[in-house]
């Protein structure tokens, strides 16, 4: 990830590889909560297992970038976190649906 901001975090991601990257860390972030991971489950419907197999399916990274993207509290923590924009995660998650 390159940092394009002047405090060094990244503002958006450059391509699809990337974006899919930025949406692992960010669902390692979550999971790393056990009342924000159930919350995750349960707000996408998705199940452990669901979540294993689509670990890779832009789909599946693109639901968690929106599940953090629809509570901004989370949006800033997980940026804080990565030391990236929120935007950025915005910005990944529209990537990973084109």
């Amino acid at each position: 990830m390159r940092p394009e901001h002047p405090d060094g975090k990244q503002q958006a991601p450059a391509n699809g590889e990337e974006a899919g990257t930025l949406a692992l860390m960010a669902l390692a972030w979550t999971l790393n909560d056990e009342r924000r991971a159930e919350r995750l489950l349960a707000l996408t419907g998705l199940d452990a297992d669901a979540l294993r197999a689509g670990i890779g399916n832009p789909a599946t990274l693109r639901a968690v970038l929106e599940f953090l993207a629809d509570h901004e509290p989370d949006l800033i923590g997980c940026a804080d976190a990565l030391g990236i924009e929120p935007t950025a995660l915005v910005a990944a998650r529209w990537e990973l649906g084109r």
